[in-house]
């Protein structure tokens, strides 16, 4: 399969190089060039798969033929090592549960996926890569613990100071190795603007070979739809018209949604739920894209105010304004919204949110609102303990953490503060 890039001034390229090299010359995303939908019969009969064997004929294309099948079956059945159940509140609205890795978010399945692929082309290279990843919460968490201890790959995660909760900060500043944390004296955007801006700067770049773990990059974010496919897969006997309602930031989940989508899953309609950064939002309802500058929400995973993936939520939609919306309603909910939703599922449904999973769940009831008859899947993206703080003022409970949690809190943080692009630059050079 080969990449070609979303501003359309590069050459096209391999995956392994599409991978390797994160973003193309041209500063665009790259984008597979042809998607082949699965045959019919593979939903027909997606019940005698098990989830190893569906992501694996659902990626195969992608990824082929650079890794070969044995080595993909064995990547795969690493990564999906734990469990993606659906937990239904109700007649109509479900939660899929994203958060049963080793650090309780879901991108725990792209970083996986990514460190394994990156580990199997660098297995002969004497070259080390270094992976830049800027992260807004959960990211940086699953990045490090995806990658920690892969030959050749060193980890610089960037995060905004006192913008993440204190345990996605134990989480990516903990683990020592070869993965190393700078704090950042600003928003989420200036740590995504200083990481695009060390991949264009060509006196850092012919000193090393720089690669990111965010979702701009293929291998983090085309596994992201195996977790649709699990959905259905538990889901389809029993209703027909399912909906996903996915909390969105950088978008790169309802957009790998999408991907599931043109594979040839059987679903009509996504909801993108924001928090208060609701760029996407307002652009489906006045057709006018306007990036803003990000605010601070209890969802701060969320917290983009330019989601870098909506190029490809337009390239997948042939830049179709009105196919793009016929596909994915967008709703924008304020804390306030965010706190009364967890509460509400805690109240009605026993069940404990965490602030993205209830906006997710707002996602749901916006939708069902006109569409009584579907019933729509909430993803809950991240553990709620990840947000204690919020999470037990809201339910008044106090809550048990897990083993994966209690296993960083006690550890000590180790970051280095950084204001400034140079600030990145000095520090990457004196590795």
């Amino acid at each position: 399969m080969n990449y070609y890039s979303l501003n359309h001034k590069a050459p096209d390229t391999t995956f392994e190089n599409a991978v390797v090299k994160g973003l193309a010359p041209d500063k665009g995303l790259y984008f597979p060039e042809s998607i082949t939908p699965l045959p019919k019969s593979f939903f027909e009969n997606i019940d005698n798969l098990s989830n190893t064997e569906i992501a694996f004929e659902a990626i195969k294309q992608f990824v082929s033929p650079e890794i070969p099948e044995d080595v993909l079956k064995t990547i795969v059945e690493e990564t999906l090592s734990f469990d993606f159940p659906v937990v239904k509140l109700n007649d109509h609205i479900s939660t899929l549960e994203l958060f049963h890795g080793p650090t309780m978010a879901f991108k725990d399945v792209g970083a996986r996926f990514m460190a394994r692929c990156l580990g199997y082309f660098n297995k002969n290279n004497s070259n080390e890569v270094t992976v830049l990843v800027a992260t807004s919460g959960d990211t940086g968490g699953a990045v490090a613990n995806g990658f920690l201890g892969v030959k050749g790959v060193n980890v610089v995660i960037l995060y905004p100071s006192g913008k993440v909760s204190d345990i996605q900060e134990k989480q990516l500043t903990t683990l020592g190795q070869n993965i190393k944390a700078l704090e950042v004296n600003g928003t989420f955007d200036d740590c995504q603007a200083m990481v695009k801006e060390a991949f264009l700067d060509e006196s850092l770049t012919s000193k090393m070979q720089l690669t990111s773990a965010n979702s701009i990059n293929v291998a983090r974010w085309l596994p992201q739809l195996f977790y649709f496919m699990f959905a259905y897969k538990q889901l389809h006997n029993e209703f027909e018209d399912i909906v996903f309602s996915v909390p969105s930031g950088n978008f790169g989940n309802v957009c790998a949604g999408m991907m599931a989508q043109q594979l040839g899953l059987p679903i009509k309609h996504f909801v993108a739920s924001n928090n208060e950064n609701n760029v996407v939002t307002r652009y489906l309802e006045s057709e006018l894209y306007e990036p803003k500058p990000s605010v601070q929400t209890i969802s701060n995973a969320m917290d983009v105010g330019a989601p870098s993936n909506f190029i490809r939520i337009q390239e997948i939609y042939k830049n179709n304004f009105e196919t793009l919306k016929n596909n994915v309603s967008s709703y924008s909910f304020s804390d306030d919204e965010t706190r009364e939703a967890m509460l509400e599922i805690y109240n009605n449904y026993n069940y404990v949110a965490d602030p993205h999973g209830a906006v997710g769940y707002l996602g749901c009831k916006s939708h069902l609102k006109n569409n009584p008859k579907a019933h729509c899947v909430f993803l809950e993206t991240a553990h709620p303990t990840k947000f204690l703080d919020v999470v037990e003022d809201v339910i008044k409970e106090e809550q048990p953490l897990p083993e994966q949690i209690q296993a960083v809190m006690g550890k000590e943080k180790e970051a280095t503060l950084i204001s400034s692009y140079e600030d990145l630059k000095t520090f990457l050079l004196k590795r």
